[in-house]
């Protein structure tokens, strides 16, 4: 494998734990009933866009390299109705699934990584595979953060530089070395 590929792939892995983080961070604020919440019938609660992305990686992610990505077994619609039966539900079912994700980053290697893998019938090489997947979860990680802050009003956290602290922040990281 080259440099870049390695570059590439450590790249990847390191973005997608930047975004388990800060859906994780958004939980760890959030009571039981904010994780549930929905504002209407036909909206979705964190805990089904949690419930989604488990779903897509369970099924993206097992047997990449010999099946399609989507597999039969997978019921998307299921992922938006019936919700966990409690955060611990949640949260378990949520570290699988990344574990199934980071495990397969992990396996690629020159033996595999200028292989094609399918995604509901469409071929994608390894990296446009990840690419997708980065985006597709980056997007739910960015509404449960979203919801995460609608939920908390003051009392958020902020997961970046707070709002008003952008110059004591650059004061800081461009600081001159005299």
């Amino acid at each position: 494998m080259t440099p870049f590929e390695k570059s590439y792939l450590t790249s990847a892995r390191s973005e997608l734990t930047r975004y388990k983080t800060m859906a994780e961070k958004t939980f760890d604020q959030l009571d039981d009933e904010q994780l549930f919440w929905r504002q209407s019938a036909s909206d979705n609660s964190i805990a089904f866009i949690a419930k989604h992305i488990v779903g897509n990686m369970r099924s993206r992610w097992t047997n990449f390299f010999t099946e399609d990505g989507e597999k039969t077994w997978r019921n998307r619609d299921t992922e938006f109705e019936g919700p966990y039966a409690n955060r611990q539900e949640m949260l378990t079912a949520w570290q699988e699934a990344w574990e199934i994700l980071f495990s397969v980053i992990d396996s690629v290697d020159e033996s595999n990584y200028d292989n094609t893998v399918n995604i509901r019938g469409e071929a994608h090489s390894i990296p446009a595979a990840l690419n997708r997947q980065l985006a597709h979860y980056a997007s739910h990680v960015g509404q449960i953060v979203f919801l995460g802050k609608m939920l908390k009003g003051k009392r958020w956290t902020s997961l970046s530089i707070p709002k008003g602290k952008s110059d004591a922040f650059n004061a800081t990281m461009f600081k001159s070395k005299s």
